[in-house]
């Protein structure tokens, strides 16, 4: 889908919507809600290492969809009866212990570098939104869209508001979030590591592709998208193609 048959709006603001994991940080986030649940006894040993053997794949080989699956698998299972607040809670513990220190500073200064223009941030990821709130809000981002994980009486169901925003869900965030606040997707900027990313990127007028998979650099190289891997030469040129585009 080309952004320049499907803009949306025209006269909003320009958005950059950020992929998280492997993207703005190494690793899988939702990862690291499973090592803090383990340590307030909200899951056992056995569930942990399994999340540490996701973790571990998904860095070596990048991400799929049946790793995504058992995350999503422990995720929902580890929130069943918690209240929200203490997740609330764990999630913040957990950005300052765990997410914090794996956020790659080349792709969160890019990031802040859009919000600098004038344009919005908005994180677009399968991490529950309320890791990924925290996220944006922490990192002075405009804000995110992440997998709604159900509550009741102030409690975690275990089950999806939906489904996992995944794939051609979220290019469909992104372009509703596009024609709410009335964004022009020609406009727009999309930003991924992930093949799985390409209905996103594709919906978006300038993509990115950071430190991207085998499949997605050669789409990429096919079809003449920027590629950004996380060393000096190649951030200079991001910032000077953003600086340069979005003038």
């Amino acid at each position: 889908m080309n952004a320049s048959n499907d803009d949306a709006g025209g006269g909003g603001p320009v958005i950059a919507f950020f992929d998280v994991d492997n993207t703005l940080m190494r690793g899988a986030s939702v990862y690291h809600v499973g090592g803090g649940a383990y340590r307030r006894g909200y899951v056992t040993l056995r569930d942990l290492l399994r999340f540490a053997w996701t973790q571990a794949r998904f860095v070596a080989v990048g991400e799929n969809l049946r790793h995504l699956e058992i995350v999503r698998e422990k995720a929902l299972g580890l929130a069943v009866g918690i209240p929200q607040s203490e997740v609330e809670q764990l999630a913040e513990e957990i950005f300052d212990s765990k997410i914090q220190p794996r956020l790659w500073p080349e792709s969160v200064g890019l990031a802040r570098e859009h919000i600098a223009m004038g344009h919005q941030v908005w994180l677009v990821t399968a991490t529950p939104s309320v890791v990924a709130n925290v996220i944006a809000r922490r990192l002075g981002l405009t804000g995110a869209i992440g997998t709604e994980l159900e509550t009741s009486d102030g409690r975690y169901t275990g089950n999806l508001i939906g489904h996992m925003l995944h794939g051609p869900l979220k290019a469909d965030a992104a372009r509703g979030l596009a024609e709410r606040i009335g964004s022009a997707l020609s406009e727009c900027w999309a930003y991924s590591d992930s093949r799985n990313d390409l209905p996103l990127l594709e919906l978006a007028g300038h993509r990115v592709v950071v430190n991207p998979d085998s499949v997605l650099l050669r789409h990429a190289v096919t079809h003449g998208w920027s590629i950004m891997n996380l060393n000096k030469k190649s951030i200079r040129a991001a910032r000077r193609r953003l600086r340069r585009e979005a003038n």
